[in-house]
């Protein structure tokens, strides 16, 4: 796979920033929910957050988008 340029790295972070905060968000939200039904929906959102951060983490570990030699 060619590298990465500063743009393609940035939106990356940018993305698993968004999908962060996006989860974490959903999960405090999710005890203040009385619809069963709209409570569910919310749940699932989470999972399919949960894979969405998975596959990213998955590019960057397959793809050497980050060197962990580098890392401190």
């Amino acid at each position: 796979m060619r590298n990465l340029s500063e743009a393609e790295m940035l939106n990356l972070n940018k993305l698993l920033q968004a999908e962060t905060y996006s989860i974490s968000k959903a999960r405090m939200i999710i005890p203040a929910i009385d619809d069963e039904k709209l409570k569910g929906m919310a749940e699932t959102s989470v999972l399919a957050c949960e894979m969405r951060i998975k596959g990213i983490q998955q590019f960057i570990n397959e793809n050497g988008v980050i060197n962990t030699l580098e890392v401190h």
